[in-house]
């Protein structure tokens, strides 16, 4: 595995495969995934949300980290399939819970995917090599972590005195009973939760007290040997399974080659599609987000965008029914009640407009740019929902020189990765309209839209090039519109009137953020 030690794969291509593979064994459509820099795994089960750390969370090769990060994946959507709350890990009663539980969904979890025991008892052997030494722990936590240790793993790392031990068994083996009668009853969290109380006294702690999560990484302290890591994984056969051939199965498990070839896929599909779709528009001069860590779920406001589809679906079903005083159909009951227009006609909704968004992130938005993105996103969400064609580009300034950078080509599915690239723009710089409308001529003449929407809040550096290219577009038959995004009424008025002078075909306003998209995509459809 040593030629896979300097492998890297491109978040984007771990947000699709973690996308998939969350859905997929949770049995939920809607899960959503957010990748973090260096924070453990965590669940909200009313969003449905899953954020994993991004693979140098984890130590070892490359192909270890991925096997590490996909296990972690998995146990958080067994916990979306069979938990309804996760607590925070804290605190010493949120901790307890969520390691029972974990026991609870991982019985439940293989009995689906068998295929997975493998890789658990991989994780458990790398994990156990950056547990922490019980020895070395001084804090009022030490109990729990000793608890979590025993629990899952039937053993501990260094030892316990007075007394500690035998509470931390009295606690797994009640713990036991519990999953048991759990499993065997089909009894859920809320129940689990209830016996939380009781083994927190049996182990003597304050359910409050903190316990510090720590990154693997960081207490893996010397570089991990593959000897060692060897040798517990062969531990952890012994305890877990029967097997005649111990041997054979630690090396089995250790190589890992049912995971190796997905692995090798999504590294050549990293290098593959590092540029897939972004090629020809680099070339154009145009930018693409180097770094992918910024998290966009903040930016994903999950009711804004139900309400913006919600508006839309009859277009979304493609027919709707309208009242007329002629049609295909006479309404009995409208005839009856002596109403104007009882005739009805199925009207088909469609929208065949390609179009191109461009998205002022200058330094005038900065206070208003979480609002900005939320609305911006959803705009996008229905776009995509409504089956239109569209690419989307922003604006910004990078040391002191302008940016138009691409956030969706035309020939790119709307995705997650699309709207992280969005969450790594920041807004900085002034309003050079003209100079980026200038850079993307070649990407808009290869795409041919037919609207280009720009949204913007202040007021171009130069207003005689913005107008000269507004023209040109105009020219080649695009239809340039221009929506102004105020904090208020009489900003956004102000914004309006400035966008009049500038060649625009059409100009809007909006002082409130989240009716942008709605507004957007009326434009569309008139």
């Amino acid at each position: 595995m040593s030629h896979l030690a300097s492998s890297v794969m491109r978040n984007d291509v771990l947000l699709d495969i973690a996308t998939f593979l969350a859905r997929r064994w949770s049995g939920d459509e809607r899960v959503i995934i957010a990748l973090t820099a260096d924070r453990a795994p965590t669940t909200k089960i009313d969003k449905k949300q899953i954020t994993l750390p991004n693979l140098n969370y984890y130590p070892g090769t490359d192909f270890q980290k991925y096997r590490q990060w996909r296990v972690a994946l998995w146990y958080e959507a067994m916990r979306i399939r069979f938990s309804t709350e996760v607590q925070s890990n804290e605190h010493a009663s949120g901790f307890i819970l969520n390691t029972v539980e974990t026991k609870r969904v991982e019985i439940l979890g293989l009995r689906e995917w068998e295929g997975m025991e493998n890789e658990i008892i991989f994780n458990e052997g790398i994990s156990w090599m950056s547990r922490q030494l019980l020895n070395a722990i001084y804090g009022r936590y030490k109990i729990a972590e000793a608890f979590s240790q025993y629990f899952l793993t039937g053993y501990v790392k260094g030892e316990l005195f007075g007394g500690e031990m035998e509470r931390v068994q009295k606690a797994t083996d009640y713990a036991n009973e519990i999953i048991k009668e759990a499993i065997d009853s089909n009894y859920g969290t809320d129940w689990i939760k209830q016996h939380v109380p009781k083994l927190i006294k049996i182990l003597e702690l304050d359910p409050l007290i903190s316990i510090p999560i720590l990154a693997p990484k960081t207490r893996m302290g010397a570089s991990l040997s593959q000897n060692d890591l060897l040798k517990q994984i062969e531990k952890v056969v012994r305890t877990r399974r029967k097997e005649k051939d111990v041997e054979e199965k630690t090396k089995e498990i250790y190589e890992g080659h049912d995971v190796l070839h997905e692995f090798e896929t999504l590294v050549k599909e990293s290098k593959k599609t590092e540029n897939k779709g972004y090629e020809s528009l680099e070339n154009f001069g145009l930018s693409v987000p180097d770094r992918m860590d910024v998290d966009e779920t903040r930016i994903y406001d999950l009711d804004l965008i139900q309400k913006v589809k919600a508006a839309f679906r009859e277009w979304k079903t493609g027919w709707v029914e309208r009242h007329d005083d002629t049609g295909e159909e006479l309404d009995a009951e409208v005839l009856a009640d002596s109403l104007p227009k009882p005739f009805l006609t199925d009207l088909k909704l469609s929208i065949k407009t390609k179009v191109v968004l461009l998205l002022d992130h200058s330094s005038s938005i900065a206070d208003v740019e979480l609002e900005y993105k939320q609305a911006t996103i959803a705009l996008c969400e229905a776009l995509s929902y409504l089956g239109v064609k569209f690419a989307v580009y922003a604006f910004s300034t990078e040391n002191r020189q302008v940016k138009c950078w691409v956030i969706k080509p035309p020939q790119i599915k709307w995705s997650l990765v699309s709207a992280r690239r969005l969450a790594q723009i920041k807004a900085v710089g002034g309003t050079p309209l003209a100079e980026v409308y200038g850079l993307l001529e070649p990407a808009i003449k290869s795409f041919k839209p037919d609207i280009f929407v720009t949204l913007t809040d202040g007021e171009p550096s130069d207003f005689d090039a913005v107008r000269n290219m507004v023209l040109y577009y105009r020219k080649i038959g695009v239809k340039m519109v221009a929506i102004g995004v105020g904090r208020n009424v009489n900003d956004a008025v102000g914004i309006g009137h400035n966008l009049k002078y500038l060649n625009y075909e059409k100009t809007l306003a909006v002082s409130r953020l989240p009716d942008m998209p709605k507004k957007v995509i009326k434009l569309l459809r008139s």
